[in-house]
């Protein structure tokens, strides 16, 4: 079984290419994802790169950008090809089957408290001009995403 599931950032924006003759969409980036076990007082991050395929990849590059929050599952791949010396190189990466966006487009990336942060009238807006806002139980308390550790 090969099966790969990441939640991460986006070091930078999404590359989006089309491929000769056919012209299918594919998007290329880069997701920070964050190690479970780091040695305290020290972060360490994985840079794994991605590929997106046909129309998840024209949405990847136009909804998404660097510093965003995305989930994607997938299966990782191997590849060669031959370089402009002439010597051979080796490429492994995730070839994403399913990309989800984990913040709004309008999210703010230096944004001191949770996207979700409890009930009230002034939720954001979705791209859609709705409310995002969930309507939980009296029992159920809304989870800060500051408290998760990526």
């Amino acid at each position: 079984m090969n099966k790969v599931v990441l939640v991460g950032r986006l070091t930078k924006d999404p590359e989006l290419r089309f491929t000769p003759g056919k012209g299918t969409a594919v998007a290329t980036f880069t997701l920070a994802v964050n190690r479970r076990f780091k040695s305290p007082g020290q972060p360490e991050a994985d840079f794994i790169p991605v590929v997106v395929w046909g129309k998840q990849a024209e949405n990847t590059a136009n909804y998404v950008g660097k510093g965003r929050m995305v989930g994607i599952s997938g299966s990782i791949q191997t590849r060669s090809y031959d370089a402009k010396d002439g010597t051979k190189r080796y490429v492994t990466e995730v070839v994403a089957e399913e990309v989800q966006f984990l913040e709004p487009k309008n999210a703010s990336l230096n944004r001191t408290e949770p996207f979700y942060s409890g009930m009230n009238n002034n939720a954001p807006l979705n791209d859609f001009g709705s409310s995002n806002q969930p309507e939980y139980e009296d029992d159920i308390t809304p989870i800060d995403d500051g408290d998760i550790p990526f």
